[in-house]
């Protein structure tokens, strides 16, 4: 008799509701079969069999249950009934006469009979803990369609990240939602009947396709000829101005006989910018769009007020001169990337700096949860990355012993994962202190939002040359504004102004951060 316990769903989780069993007091149930349903403050799961037998259920339905409680015990010295074998021999049950003239019609039919399962659900697979919920942005494939084993069939976007969903199975493909519904984890998205044969190469498809590659070249030489000139009644010169320039005509008022776009038009357009319409629309147009709000931007939304809402946030500002920085970047960047292989960017800088002062001032690293504060003896660093879906902020694990090339090519290759919606759940969860940089949009100043349940989050901006006053003499320095939101709850004062300033003296004397003597050996070994 083995005991099953409720699962560890979270780190600030004490306790689970049981929702349902989906198998009952008595039932004999295979190992990893789903046994029940439970529902945590931030997500419902289920629970599966360690191993097979019979299940004497503890708890009941709707309990609430602690972490670590009995939910049942399973009796694996039960033997297996006798009617749950009916089904197991149908594979061998195939006549064996048939076979060779079924394989001389279609070898890839016969295959896929042979090791057909019939129609088999495919659900909406777990994607992390706090989530319960995902959006079918498009199917890839469409009903009726045949698809091999492991390729994608659909494209799901939960609150966090954009995932594709692959075939279990070879077959016929039968989707149970339609493009835009939100289902639950563990519905059925889609059933695939595998009984279907999938050949390799659908012979019609073979046959048309040399006639369709030689009527291609054709189609797409005559697509330009027909968007060039034909709908376009423009003079020599503003044709050769619009091209120039990329001007869209129909921002462009003519004034030529019978509607001819001249070169003054041209140059109106291009010195009035402000009379451009919005998204193609005509001019005064007063047309309003309505999209749903995605997943993400929910998440977002959420998110930002409950950190107004639930923190103490306050921020502190501090400005930096990067004269040194940028000497550094401007001097070695050729030999960096000659060796690393990546550019010498701002964030390696900045990262190691808040790596460093995050080690000497541990609040600004730690966080609240409930009446305990939980502090880091490591920099997991997350980096605010803009995408045209929404704010993602993937994570950097243990800063503090990565080097500065290790930095950058983390940089890329997180950013452009975050572009092709390819992160994954773990790059995407944890962190204990965030970056965030505006300066790239071009923002001077700016109090950037506490990323939960983090304490302190770092605001990059944009460099802009300013006179300073050093050593009794006003001098152009490109200066930067950094500034340091925090949960006054835990971070005093002292500790968040202390940290920034630390940041800043370390920015400003980018030797501390570079372990030696010889900035240049440095570089290329770290």
């Amino acid at each position: 008799m083995i005991e099953i316990k409720v699962p560890t769903v979270g780190e600030s989780i004490n306790e689970v509701t049981l929702l349902k069993w989906t198998k009952k007091d008595g039932d004999y149930v295979e190992r990893d079969e789903v046994i029940a349903e439970l529902e945590s403050e931030k997500a419902t799961f289920e629970v599966n069999a360690e191993q097979a037998g019979v299940l004497k259920t503890v708890a009941q339905e709707g309990d609430t249950l602690e972490i670590g409680s009995v939910l049942a015990n399973i009796d694996e010295s039960a033997a297996k009934p006798a009617g749950d074998t009916a089904g197991e021999a149908k594979p061998a049950a195939a006549p064996k006469e048939a076979a060779p003239a079924a394989e001389a019609e279609a070898p890839a039919a016969t295959e896929a009979k042979a090791v057909g399962k019939g129609t088999i659900e495919m659900k909406v697979p777990t994607v992390g803990e706090s989530i319960s919920e995902v959006t079918i942005l498009k199917w890839v494939k469409k009903e009726g369609d045949l698809v091999k084993r492991d390729e994608v069939i659909a494209e799901l976007e939960s609150e966090k990240a954009t995932f594709e969903l692959n075939a279990e199975e070879a077959g016929q493909l039968h989707p149970q939602a339609n493009e835009g519904d939100v289902i639950r984890i563990g519905d059925v998205i889609a059933k695939i009947d595998t009984d279907i044969a999938v050949p390799d190469v659908a012979p019609a498809a073979a046959k048309a396709a040399p006639a369709a590659a030689k009527e291609a070249p054709v189609q797409a030489s005559q697509a330009p000829v027909a968007a060039v000139s034909n709908d376009i009644k423009a003079s020599p010169v503003a044709s050769a101005i619009i091209a120039d320039k990329k001007v869209d005509p129909s921002q462009i008022t003519p004034s030529g006989a019978n509607g001819k776009i001249m070169k003054l038009d041209v140059l109106e357009a291009l010195a009035h910018p402000g009379k451009k319409a919005f998204g193609g629309q005509e001019l005064n147009s007063r047309n309003k769009r309505i999209e749903k709000m995605s997943n993400l931007r929910k998440t977002i939304s959420r998110r930002l007020v409950e950190s107004k809402n639930t923190t103490a946030m306050l921020t502190t500002f501090n400005e930096v001169d990067m004269t040194r920085i940028m000497e550094v970047r401007k001097q070695y960047k050729d030999k960096f990337k000659e060796s690393h292989g990546v550019n010498l960017g701002f964030m390696s800088f900045f990262s190691k700096a808040c790596a460093v002062a995050l080690g000497e001032w541990p609040a600004v690293n730690a966080y609240i949860d409930g009446d305990q504060l939980v502090y880091h003896d490591y920099a997991d660093i997350s980096i605010a990355v803009s995408t045209p879906r929404g704010l993602t902020v993937p994570v950097m694990r243990n800063v503090e012993s990565m080097s500065m090339a290790d930095i950058e090519k983390k940089v890329v290759e997180l950013a452009g994962k975050a572009r092709d919606n390819k992160l994954t759940m773990e790059e995407l969860q944890g962190g204990t202190f965030t970056i965030t940089n505006g300066g790239v949009f071009g923002s001077l100043l700016s109090t950037p939002i506490i990323n939960l349940p983090q304490s302190a989050i770092l605001g990059m901006h944009k460099i802009q040359e300013r006179p300073m006053a050093i050593n009794g003499q006003v001098v152009v320095r490109p200066m930067m504004y950094i500034a340091l939101s925090y949960d006054h709850r835990i971070i005093d004062g002292r500790e968040s102004v202390s940290f920034l300033v630390r940041v800043k003296e370390l920015l400003e004397n980018p030797e501390l951060l570079l372990f030696g003597k010889d900035p240049v050996k440095t570089l290329l070994d770290l």
